[in-house]
């Protein structure tokens, strides 16, 4: 079984100020080969959501195929959308 490919983008940011790494809304990485250039933070909190994607689960209450979660940093939380890339 082949895993799907994984793609964050960052889609919404709640705060007055940038995120420490600069990212700015419509950002996008592909999981596999460009995830160091992501906040290691951001990579924390999306592991167990890719993990559930990746092997075929769901999350309640969100698309199939997708999750949203926030990563927050000193002075902002940026949103994030994973999603599977067909």
């Amino acid at each position: 079984m082949s895993r799907p490919k994984i793609k964050i983008t960052l889609i919404d940011r709640k705060g007055e100020h940038g995120c420490h790494r600069g990212h700015k809304i419509g950002d996008s990485f592909d999981f596999d080969t460009e995830r160091g250039q992501l906040c290691p933070m951001a990579m924390h909190v999306a592991f167990p959501y890719i993990d559930i994607l990746r092997y075929g689960g769901h999350l309640p209450g969100q698309e199939d195929g997708t999750a949203v979660f926030c990563c927050p940093d000193v002075d902002t939380i940026n949103v994030f959308r994973i999603e599977i890339v067909e």
